[in-house]
C-alpha cells in the first residue's frame, strides 16, 4: 500500500505527517506500507521548515533528510491512498486523477465524521508547530487504526 500526504509546500504538514506515519508503520509492523509526501506548490528539493525540524526532534522524528517535491500526476497515480491537509489540496489531487482514492486527512481518519483542514503552521511560532504536530499525530494514528481495522475485516 502506498500512501501520499499532500499540503502546499511539502515542508511542514505533509512532511511531519509522513514522518509520523514512518514511525507508526515501524511500531505496528506494517512492512508493506510505502509513504511519500508532496506539495501543490512545493519548491523541489527544499528542506523541511525550521519549525518542522524542531518539533520533529522533540518527538524523535527525523526530518533532516526530507526534501520537498511537487505533486504530480505520477505521484497521484502511484498512490493507493492520498491524504490532503486542506480542501484546495484535495481539488488539485482530484484534478491530477486522484478521485476515488483521495480524502481530507481528517475525513479519512474519522470515517467522514469530520472534514476540516489541518492548520498550517508556516511562518508561525514554535507553539503553532507543536499544536499542528499534535493534531497530525492524532489524525495519522486514526488513519492507521482505520487501515488496520479494514485489513482485519477484509474491507478494501
Amino acid at each position: 500500500m502506498r500512501i501520499l500526504f499532500v499540503c502546499t509546500g511539502n515542508t511542514c504538514r505533509s512532511a511531519i505527517a509522513e514522518a509520523i506515519a514512518r514511525k507508526l508503520i515501524i511500531e505496528r509492523g506494517l512492512s508493506d506500507v510505502e509513504l511519500a509526501s508532496a506539495g501543490t506548490s512545493a519548491w523541489d528539493g527544499a528542506p523541511a521548515s525550521d519549525g518542522a525540524l524542531l518539533v520533529g526532534m522533540e518527538r524523535s522524528l527525523d526530518l533532516s533528510q526530507h526534501r520537498a517535491q511537487t505533486l504530480t500526476r505520477d505521484l497521484v497515480s502511484d498512490a493507493d491512498l492520498v491524504l490532503a491537509m486542506g480542501p484546495h489540496h484535495l481539488e488539485r489531487i482530484e484534478a491530477l486523477g486522484g478521485s476515488g482514492k483521495s480524502y481530507l486527512l481528517t475525513a479519512f481518519a474519522s470515517h467522514g465524521a469530520s472534514a476540516r483542514p489541518v492548520n498550517d503552521p508556516i511562518g508561525g511560532e514554535l507553539e503553532l508547530y507543536r499544536a499542528t504536530a499534535d493534531e497530525l499525530e492524532q489524525e495519522v494514528r486514526r488513519v492507521f487504526d482505520r487501515i488496520m481495522a479494514e485489513r482485519s475485516s477484509g474491507t478494501p
